[in-house]
């Protein structure tokens, strides 16, 4: 892989600015061609509104197809899988119930409106259970740091660890809030479609101290090294180096603090059901096995899509759930691309990969919390090797994920629903997968076993793994990244693939990839961006 974005050039002299505006005004994307086109006209009769096809059903996809056929679009939404989630699939196995991916919820209200939009609520479908701790971050010694949104108890636990950082966390949490107002409220669901978009963030930007890491920023007020590491790992949550992510994104800890850690009964697969539900009562078309091989372009301009089996789906707009990168490269044709070129999409710095193990096991451990995280001896030495030397080292870090510490019905009486996540360099490492992923497996088990949960491998009685050329292979993740572009300053806001394509009309980005970015809240506040760019629809 190439080298990403030089953060030492800022400004408008930037080689990375220079190109973008070239291209963009080349394609005819300044202040006239798309941003004038005529809203699109719904004749008489329903069936001839015009048609959204939405490729993917992951949070985004789902958020997107909801917001657009409450805008008056027919909606039909694509999936590769047998199931919809994308990224948050469930596995059933064994009588235990796996989340595939994301199970932490926060800024909940961005689900409620998807409900309320029509006219329903959404805690008649799903339960949330705020979660205390958010989660305890155990250090390789044994120690461990509760993490909460509780004031009171947070300035104690920072006590315990180094009473002279008490004043430190005081002062990360006010910038913390500053970047939740200015970053996630003020820029969150602007879609960033013109340099003018950016223009008018550069003061947001300046206030937020976007150019420094969230580890610089968090150093400044933490002299204790554990208390660092506590207050600098939220950035991996999304798929981006706490050394190298802009500090804007100290956001996600305001925004936990403000609203809160949820898990849902049922597993995040309920979110996913809920919103599945909405869609059918609205008529939308979800259609399973139906992987797209190309969004078809006629005039310049994006016309539908071509499945697999040579099927064609007409469209008036494409949006694509799908990984941006995957879309344009695998998706869209050479021809068709002159912003998002072959080169330019692996010139891009990619997050890491994900080795996730779901296992269940015949024992309950009444003494895990819901979320934990397991670390390893080194910190900043192992995200070097992941991210910068894509490098699989031997040791690791886990997060390791208990739902049945909320909701037993996700095992079978008795039992434990577990997964431990690895983040490991993506594809690049050159790692094979389907000869290693066991011999890894089974190092997570011992280092589980000797740590948090005694004789784990005695008790299991299901297993399964998920790797990097699993999320290559099954989700289209480009090079098996689980989150799609790094969320370096470089690759955020305006530097993201568009949520309106910058190559082709019609085309349009939803999810991870795009603006604002992975996590939950990154994209279902990627639907709000979108519906303000695409066009509308008019009786």
């Amino acid at each position: 892989m190439g080298h990403g974005p030089d953060h030492s050039q800022t400004g408008f002299d930037h080689p990375t600015l220079k190109a973008t505006m070239n291209a963009y005004n080349s394609d005819g994307f300044g202040n006239s061609g798309l941003l004038s086109r005529p809203p699109l006209a719904a004749k008489q009769g329903d069936s001839s509104r015009p048609m959204a096809v939405i490729i993917g059903s992951g949070f985004g996809g789902l958020a997107a197809a909801i917001r657009l056929s409450v805008k008056g679009y027919q909606v039909k939404v694509l999936e590769k899988l047998d199931a919809p989630g994308g990224r948050a699939y469930v596995h059933k196995q064994d009588g235990f119930t796996f989340d595939a991916g994301p199970t932490i919820i926060t800024a909940p209200f961005l689900l409620e409106e998807l409900w309320t939009l029509c006219g329903r609520r959404f805690a008649d479908d799903v339960t949330l259970v705020p979660m205390a701790p958010f989660y305890r971050i155990r250090f390789d010694d044994g120690t461990w740091f509760d993490y909460s949104g509780d004031e009171t108890h947070m300035l104690a636990e920072v006590a315990r660890f180094c009473p002279a950082d008490v004043q430190g966390y005081q002062n990360f949490v006010q910038e913390a809030e500053r970047c939740k107002t200015l970053g996630f409220e003020g820029l969150g669901s602007i879609a960033f479609d013109t340099l003018g978009d950016l223009i008018k963030a550069i003061p947001s930007f300046m206030k937020m101290g976007a150019w420094r890491s969230i580890y610089t920023l968090v150093a400044k007020h933490f002299s204790n090294d554990k208390l660092r590491t506590v207050m600098s790992f939220h950035p991996l949550l999304i798929g981006g180096n706490p050394f190298s992510v802009t500090a804007a994104y100290a956001l996600i800890n305001s925004l936990e603090r403000t609203w809160g850690v949820h898990s849902a009964m049922g597993g995040t697969g309920s979110i996913v059901q809920g919103m599945v539900g909405l869609l059918k009562e609205r008529g939308v078309q979800l259609r399973c096995n139906a992987p797209v091989h190309q969004i078809r372009i006629e005039n310049g301009r994006a016309c539908g899509v071509e499945l697999d089996t040579g099927e064609f789906i007409a469209a008036d707009i494409v949006v694509s759930n799908a990984d941006t990168a995957w879309t344009y490269k695998h998706l869209v044709a050479a021809q068709h691309r002159r912003h998002w070129t072959d080169s330019k999409i692996d010139r891009g710095r990619y997050s890491m990969g994900l080795f996730v193990w779901y296992f269940g096991t015949s024992r309950q451990y009444q003494d895990v919390p819901h979320h934990m995280m397991v670390l390893g001896p080194r910190y900043k030495g192992l995200l070097t090797d992941i991210f910068k030397r894509h490098k699989l080292a031997d040791d690791f870090s886990l997060y390791l994920h208990r739902p049945t510490a909320t909701d037993p019905s996700l095992a079978p009486e008795g039992c434990d629903t577990f997964y431990a996540l690895s983040p490991v360099p993506h594809l690049d490492s050159g790692t094979d997968w389907a000869s290693y992923a066991e011999t890894y497996r089974a190092a997570i088990a011992e280092r589980l076993e000797a740590s948090v949960l005694p004789g784990l491998r005695d008790s299991i009685v299901s297993s399964k793994v998920s790797t990097p050329q699993d999320f290559h292979d099954r989700l289209w993740a480009y090079k098996g990244a689980g989150f799609g572009l790094e969320p370096l300053l470089l690759q955020s806001a305006w530097f993201r693939p568009h949520n309106r394509s910058e190559d082709v009309p019609g085309l349009f980005m939803v999810g991870a990839g795009t603006h604002p970015g992975a996590g939950v809240p990154g994209v279902l506040m990627s639907a709000k961006a979108l519906e303000t760019v695409v066009p509308h629809v008019t009786a």
